[in-house]
């Protein structure tokens, strides 16, 4: 049985005591969220303080914390984007740890890159009647009318990892990490890196063409880089966010640009391919070719720890304890913040050995 309406109803009495200082019913707020789930305010701004019968609104942008009664029971439908890369896994592994823990009865289904296919799974949770439906988008296009449809069954829907453009007004928040920023943090390393060099020579293998990843990644090097005539970019093409998609587009990159000096990887798992495809030319990845990659999976640190990826912007998987914290707080009536950003890091080879016994995914 599905529990939205008594789980609204029993938590009543309980969302008063969640009250905070209140602010403008129009300003936005954000909550960052370190690797481990716990959320800590990234915005001085508070959540609206405006609740009335829906629920109080979290303290200082935080989300508050999930209520057991709430979500034992409640039928989640999760709609993920596939299983393309060691990310991924992380994330859905941490989903199902997260949904297990609090007795969520969780409905998973994998698109494997195909919106159409990601699309058929939410019209299915809508026709099911689920309680809340959350999902990774394929793509940040082409989701008006789906979410339209859930809006129309008073579905909440949750965003996590990937962004949409579509209207928010049509999904309750989006979590997950700042894709622009991360790009912005690869591009820094690699002025620093290339300091004294009098141009560098370098080669992008972008993530899945039109994701929220992809643009924004590439957005954050532009940032950084885009006016700096002494990086070069020779190739720039799409590896799919896999380790052989990586692979192919390195090889080819290699074949028609014998004089590559840096590989921006939109993720460790094309990263991990590209070294594959340098060890096979012939050259020392890290060394002769240098990597700068996005996520933090621990195939890519430990390629990090050994020397062969040069330096790594975190990118965190373990969005489960938000995802259901936000499930809670949305069934509960409560108002949320419309961006949760995640607390990540960067590492380089020295601090990749140092974490790499206690790394988690």
């Amino acid at each position: 049985m599905f529990k939205k309406t008594w789980a609204i109803a029993a938590a009543a009495g309980l969302a008063l005591t969640l009250a905070a200082c209140g602010g403008n019913s129009s300003t936005a707020s954000s909550s960052s969220v370190t690797s481990d789930g716990t959320s800590k305010a990234s915005s001085s701004a508070a959540a609206s303080g405006s609740s009335g019968s829906s629920g109080a609104a979290p303290a200082s942008g935080e989300l508050p914390p999930i209520d057991p009664t709430v979500l034992d029971g409640a039928v989640i439908g999760f709609a993920q984007v596939g299983s393309e890369s060691g990310w991924r896994s992380a994330n859905t592994d941490d989903i199902k740890r997260a949904a297990e823990a609090n007795k969520v009865d969780l409905q998973f289904t994998s698109a494997e890159g195909d919106q159409a296919k990601q699309i058929a799974s939410i019209k299915t949770y809508i026709t099911q009647g689920v309680d809340v439906i959350a999902f990774s988008p394929v793509v940040e296009t082409g989701w008006d009318s789906v979410l339209q449809e859930a809006k129309a069954a008073d579905i909440p829907v949750i965003l996590t990892d990937r962004a949409v453009d579509s209207d928010p007004s049509l999904y309750k928040t989006f979590i997950g990490s700042d894709f622009v920023a991360e790009g912005e943090k690869a591009a820094n390393w690699a002025k620093k890196e290339f300091a004294d060099a009098s141009s560098v020579n370098v080669v992008v293998l972008e993530g899945t063409t039109g994701s929220a990843p992809a643009n924004d990644r590439a957005t954050g090097w532009k940032n950084v880089l885009g006016s700096d005539t002494k990086f070069k970019t020779l190739a720039s093409q799409t590896g799919d966010f896999t380790r052989d998609g990586g692979k192919k587009v390195m090889e080819g990159f290699l074949a028609a640009n014998p004089d590559i000096q840096l590989v921006y990887a939109h993720n460790d798992d094309m990263a991990l391919g590209a070294i594959e495809a340098i060890e096979a030319a012939g050259k020392v990845p890290g060394k002769d070719i240098k990597i700068v990659s996005i996520d933090g999976v621990k195939a890519g640190m430990e390629a990090l720890a050994a020397g062969k990826i040069n330096y790594i912007v975190e990118c965190s998987p373990l969005l489960g304890n938000q995802l259901f914290q936000a499930a809670s707080a949305v069934l509960k009536g409560d108002t949320i913040p419309t961006r949760i950003v995640t607390v990540e890091s960067e590492f380089d080879q020295a601090q990749a050995q140092a974490a790499l016994p206690d790394r988690q995914y």
